[in-house]
């Protein structure tokens, strides 16, 4: 069988295997995709101003930069018989994420929704990342694009069934969007208890029907060996990974560093912005602010539907204009869909920018891994994407710490500005993908 590690040749894989150990992130991406288009209202119910919002959101990027590349170090060196390398991270992650959603909506306070949010990206994470060095592991270079594109459109489709489960409540099961102060609206409630079940059952699906290649080379050994000598020896691998990063890991690195402030923002902000700037709602307990949230989840999904559909042609955009140019042009439509929020008159042409969205979206979950992958040590993959995630948290940790200043004193709580300066940040990182990046050939 081939070796991950020692670098014999890979086969290919059909396409249902890729599918198989993809569906995983079906599941992760569910839970994901419900945080960010319902803790805003979630914290907003609970009382909370629109300057503390960052702030309370700072426990998805500060545990991805502590637990990503711990994660990456510790699977590298992990080999379980029955169950591989990367997969129990996968379950571990899966199973505590799982309760903490069924126990979210059930908050009654803002310390507590603050701190379950924790607790579910601490193993949000620990379930994550090794997924992206797991397609690095099963596929090949000629495969890996469309593994990385795979796990797009799995990301697209839960994200659009997640995001809509509050609209889909509402209109298909007649649960409430109101209820009383500092309690959760039921409909959020039950969007909750589906997604903790899809979770569990998509992660779970990927480690039952999918293998590892066994590390059996002598330089994985010395990597246990090496491992078991403590936490001095990881971080000081780690560091030593972050000091010799490829160069293209490095351009890449200050293109997500840019990318994700525009996500970050919509995600802070987006949902509220349509029930207080479309829809024209007073407060959250008007009942407009319940229908406005639901319409912004709604179109929210929309972008992940067009994520998904986008999936399917971006191999081959690719092949035939590169990544970097592929990637570049994705951006700047993203960053115009972002910006064209504050022009909506109609809440229907929010559909439209959210397309632009979706199209960005489905090119930041793939081209970027794709093109870090073919540069980076088969023998510390895992490390490497942990490393790579700290450019999606760190500019997540500068917004949650210091966004909320400027949020209060210079955009006068405006959430819309908000979302357009996410557009500004996103044009930027197109430029940098554009200027800086060098490619031999259209792979």
């Amino acid at each position: 069988m081939p070796n991950a590690v020692s670098g014999v040749a890979k086969p290919n894989l059909s396409l249902s295997q890729i599918i198989n150990m993809s569906v995983g992130f079906f599941g992760i991406q569910f839970g994901w995709d419900l945080q960010r288009a319902n803790m805003g209202p979630i914290y907003e119910h609970l009382h909370a101003k629109p300057e503390s919002i960052p702030l309370l959101f700072l426990a998805a990027p500060l545990t991805g930069l502590i637990v990503q590349p711990i994660v990456g170090y510790m699977s590298d060196r992990t080999w379980h018989p029955r169950f591989g390398r990367r997969r129990p991270y996968f379950m571990i992650g899966a199973l505590l994420s799982t309760i903490a959603l069924i126990f979210m909506p059930h908050s009654s306070a803002l310390w507590m929704a603050a701190g379950l949010l924790w607790v579910m990206d601490v193993f949000g994470n620990v379930a994550m990342e090794p997924f992206r060095a797991f397609v690095a592991d099963k596929l090949n270079d000629k495969q890996r694009t469309q593994g990385f594109v795979m796990q797009s459109l799995m990301i697209g489709l839960g994200g659009s069934i997640a995001s809509s489960l509050p609209w889909l409540m509402t209109h298909v099961f007649n649960l409430s969007t109101t209820a009383a102060p500092g309690i959760i609206p039921d409909n959020v409630k039950w969007s909750f208890y589906i997604g903790a079940f899809f979770f569990l059952a998509a992660v779970m699906f990927t480690v039952f029907t999918t293998k590892e290649y066994p590390p059996s080379d002598l330089g994985y050994r010395e990597k246990v060996q090496e491992s078991n000598k403590g936490f001095g020896a990881g971080f000081r691998e780690i560091m030593d990974a972050i000091r010799n990063m490829p160069p293209k890991m490095k351009v890449m690195s200050a293109v997500q560093f840019f990318t994700w402030p525009g996500l970050f923002l919509m995600w802070f902000y987006y949902n509220t912005a349509v029930a207080r700037n479309v829809f024209h709602a007073t407060s959250e307990l008007d009942p407009l602010y319940g229908e406005g949230t639901n319409f912004g989840g709604l179109t929210l999904a929309f972008y992940n539907v067009v994520t998904f559909l986008f999936a399917f042609v971006l191999p081959g955009i690719a092949r035939k204009l590169g990544r970097k140019i592929t990637h570049s042009v994705c951006l700047f439509i993203g960053a115009i869909g972002l910006i064209s929020v504050a022009f909506v008159e109609n809440k229907y042409m929010l559909f439209g920018s959210m397309t632009c969205v979706g199209i960005a979206w489905a090119s930041i979950l793939s081209m970027p891994y794709a093109m870090i992958s073919e540069v980076l040590p088969h023998d510390k993959i895992g490390v490497y994407m942990g490393i790579f995630n700290f450019f999606i948290v760190l500019p997540e940790i500068i917004a949650s710490l210091g966004f909320g200043w400027i949020m209060k004193n210079i955009l006068n709580n405006d959430r819309l500005v908000a979302v357009e300066l996410g557009g500004v940040m996103m044009i930027i990182a197109a430029l940098i993908c554009l200027l800086f990046i060098r490619e031999k050939s259209n792979t």
